[in-house]
């Protein structure tokens, strides 16, 4: 099972999200191809109302743990309730571009 796959279904499994997307984003990045260190989730889940953002993070991390451990190396999370989610238009804000590595150095 990929990385990717392992999120999805950690994530489904605890959050019974409405909407789940995980993307992987690692190629945006300077990392080995087909790499699977730097993803990106949207999650829309009745289990965030009420909670803060904070909160939210906290607990998708908790869920992820072993693969933040390890194979993940960055995680951008955006995390709604539905009401949220219909008042944002249904957008995620895109992803900077990365300018780690060698990739933010004159060389």
């Amino acid at each position: 099972m990929s990385i990717q796959q392992e999120i999805e279904q950690l994530l489904s499994a605890q959050l019974k999200p409405v909407l789940l997307d995980v993307v992987n984003e690692s190629h945006q990045h300077n990392v080995p191809a087909n790499s699977e260190t730097h993803f990106k989730v949207i999650v829309v889940s009745e289990h965030f109302v009420g909670v803060r953002k904070v909160a939210r993070h906290q607990k998708i991390y908790s869920i992820l743990a072993e693969q933040l451990k390890g194979p993940v190396h960055a995680l951008a999370i955006h995390s709604y309730t539905n009401d949220e989610w219909q008042h944002e238009g249904l957008k995620v804000p895109l992803s900077p571009n990365c300018m780690g590595g060698s990739k933010g150095e004159d060389v």
